[in-house]
């Protein structure tokens, strides 16, 4: 019988909860680290974890871990996940895997040297009308599909960002890298990779809060001659309003929106239909604000069943790498208005 797999996280801010919660219903939580030693000293005393005020530390004396839980900054992600894979842990990295294109690929090899699983926090994939859709797209309901559309509106206050890393280019990287990119990533999920981009974006309330755009929009040509367009914004009065994903296809329409892409909306496929989706998980709830689809239950499960039954991954550190360069793609080809 295998033995119960040993975790560690890195970063012990509110996403840390929902990863401490998961790991301690299938192993055991042994080890915190955060540089606000408050924090980790309170999520470790909650799972009667050993806490840390750096991840040197946390590796220096807690050899016998299997995995670590990256949820640092995004702007961290990559060096603190490189460390964790130098010292023999396999990795479960927060998204976005990185805010650069040459870190991620540099997260990919050092996964390669130290012969480890360096896993992507891809958790809407698991959503039921999400991963009916790509069963649909991917058995040949749909037909081809000639078109995508990808709107993403949601609210983020001044209060979000108030004394955080949010909102800085350096950490943050931009609102499709925090908000956004779990989207971008089912884009290329279910139709492939990007070719060319025209986007436009503009900061129009907040200013004096953030260093780059609140709301944007791109039109992109996927290699498989797919159009698509993203409409996005963190300007929603008040509350979240819709995260969605329509599918226009030879042979069918397929809609799935709610706030977090949570509900079939449309669907109107010759000789098909999806009949009854299970309802899934909540959204993570942060008190003010809500995330997407609290799937981490699924996302740990994958990462048990890879590393103890050597199933497959359900989101490969290439996946994630693909994200992190379209949402480049889209930066790079922008023009703010």
């Amino acid at each position: 019988m295998n033995k119960p797999l040993l975790f560690g996280i890195i970063g012990c801010g509110s996403i840390a909860q929902r990863h401490a919660l998961h790991m301690s219903s299938m192993g055991k939580l042994v080890a915190v680290a955060d540089i606000a030693e408050e924090k980790a000293t309170a999520l470790g005393s909650q799972y009667v974890a050993n806490a840390y005020a750096s991840i040197e530390a946390l590796l220096a004396n807690e050899i016998e871990i299997d995995v670590i839980a990256v949820c640092t900054p995004n702007g961290l992600h990559a060096a603190h996940t490189i460390l964790a894979l130098q010292h023999g842990k396999h990795v479960v990295c927060e998204k976005p895997m990185a805010i650069h294109a040459a870190d991620a690929r540099n997260m990919i090899a050092a996964a390669g040297a130290a012969n480890r699983k360096l896993f992507v926090v891809k958790q809407n994939r698991f959503n039921p009308p999400v991963a009916a859709l790509k069963k649909a797209i991917d058995t040949g309901v749909l037909g081809k599909v000639f078109n995508v559309q990808l709107n993403c509106f949601w609210n983020r206050d001044a209060a979000y960002y108030n004394n955080t890393w949010k909102g800085t280019k350096l950490m943050d990287g931009g609102t499709l890298f925090t908000q956004f990119s779990h989207f971008i990533d089912l884009l290329y999920w279910m139709v492939g990779d990007v070719g060319t981009v025209h986007s436009i974006s503009n900061n129009f309330i907040h200013g004096s809060t953030i260093e780059f755009e609140d709301t944007g929009a791109a039109i992109l040509s996927f290699a498989n001659g797919c159009i698509g367009s993203i409409n996005y914004t963190i300007n929603a009065h008040e509350k979240n309003m819709e995260g969605s994903i329509t599918v226009f296809g030879e042979k069918g329409t397929v809609k799935i929106g709610g706030q977090y892409l949570n509900l079939l909306e449309y669907a109107n496929v010759q000789g098909f239909s999806f009949g009854n989706l299970p309802v899934g998980n909540k959204a993570n709830d942060y008190g003010s604000y809500q995330g997407s689809m609290s799937n981490h239950d699924l996302v740990y499960a994958n990462v048990q069943d890879v590393l103890l039954n050597n199933a497959p991954m359900a989101t490969s550190m290439q996946d994630g790498l693909k994200t992190v360069e379209i949402i480049e793609k889209i930066y790079a080809s922008n023009q703010a208005t």
